[in-house]
């Protein structure tokens, strides 16, 4: 049980939506390209840029330490990039999606990457922010786990049984849009809210029937053989993705900035794709984590960097309407309204 707290506490830092985490050592000789790339993303949209930025700090937010921003922070990847332009970097460290939304909204923050619940609570609520690419495609990344003996088979099995929960998270949406699909109600289950740190004794010691939740929890329960999914997002066509944001008076202000970042950022996502095994064997030995379960989490959240198609969009505006129905936001949206694919499709040509 110990053992599993320790894992716990090093998987939290290590994901940030997938997983990842910076390295203290240089590595010349693998890292030269994703510098040298990031250099010639702020050389190309210079060319049709202002000459300078100078005086603009572009402000980052991460969620915990480490991550794919991890090894971009300390390669300067982005620091590069910007400075060609005279823009400065500065990172910004926060737990949850959430809290980045309040600072967008107080000017504190320029960018973010979370899923998709804070979002549709952000709009609901005024904040005024944009959607700029597709980080996660949603389908594994959060799961409903039962124990591995459990008699629970289906969905349609959880009817009267204690299901833990985060309200508000992702897990949370998924959770119901998954028992309304299957003909199940609200009152249909005993809902345990709890944080994760909390549910996990609780679900190994046998007092919760079913934990609705994401990685790094799935896979530190199902490949320690204590649970295994009974619903995904691929099983149940019920996604969960995750997205980059902006502040729109920045994108606004400084469009030319927005590409500059989500260019920046496929060159990191390239490194990573590009040199698997050094940068998983790094996750795994910085955090102390089996390197199996660095791969387990890293096959549920694979980083992309894409176009949101109409079909996710189309996906998210289920999610608005279902909360407003749960009455977790207050008024109906148009999640369309706050999205925008130019930046993206400039920076992947």
């Amino acid at each position: 049980m110990r053992k599993t707290y320790v894992l716990i506490t090093a998987l939290i830092a290590l994901v940030l939506i997938a997983a990842g985490c910076g390295n203290s050592n240089n590595n010349a000789g693998s890292n030269n390209n994703a510098g040298k790339n990031a250099s010639a993303s702020a050389e190309g949209n210079a060319a049709g840029a202002p000459a300078s930025y100078d005086g603009v700090t572009v402000k980052i937010g991460v969620q915990g330490k480490g991550g794919l921003f991890g090894k971009a922070q300390e390669e300067k990847w982005f620091e590069t990039a910007f400075e060609a332009l005279g823009a400065k970097v500065e990172w910004v460290e926060f737990q949850s999606g959430p809290p980045m939304i309040e600072a967008m909204a107080s000017n504190h923050l320029d960018f973010a990457g979370m899923g998709n619940m804070p979002p549709i609570s952000a709009q609901a609520a005024g904040i005024d922010f944009t959607i700029i690419s597709q980080i996660l495609d949603g389908k594994n990344n959060v799961a409903i786990i039962v124990p591995a003996d459990s008699e629970i088979k289906s969905i349609a099995d959880l009817k009267g049984k204690k299901v833990a929960v985060t309200k508000g998270s992702n897990a949370y949406n998924f959770l119901y849009r998954v028992l309304d699909k299957a003909g199940l109600k609200q009152s249909d289950i005993q809902e345990i809210q709890l944080q994760p740190d909390e549910t996990q004794p609780s679900f190994e010691g046998g007092k919760v029937d079913a934990w609705a939740v994401w990685d790094p929890y799935i896979s530190l329960n199902t490949l320690s053989g204590k649970a295994r999914v009974l619903a995904d997002g691929e099983s149940e066509g019920v996604l969960s993705p995750s997205f980059q944001l902006v502040r729109s008076e920045f994108a606004k202000k400084y469009p030319e900035l927005v590409t500059l970042y989500l260019k920046t950022f496929e060159d990191a996502r390239k490194w990573e794709a590009s040199n698997q095994e050094e940068a998983f064997q790094r996750y795994a030995d910085e955090r102390s984590i089996p390197l199996e379960l660095v791969k387990g989490i890293q096959s549920r959240s694979t980083m992309i960097n894409s176009p949101v198609s109409d079909e996710t969009i189309a996906e998210q505006q289920k999610t608005a309407d279902f909360q407003y129905q749960l009455g977790t936001i207050r008024k109906q949206i148009k999640v369309a309204d706050v999205f925008d694919n130019q930046y993206i499709e400039k920076a992947l040509k």
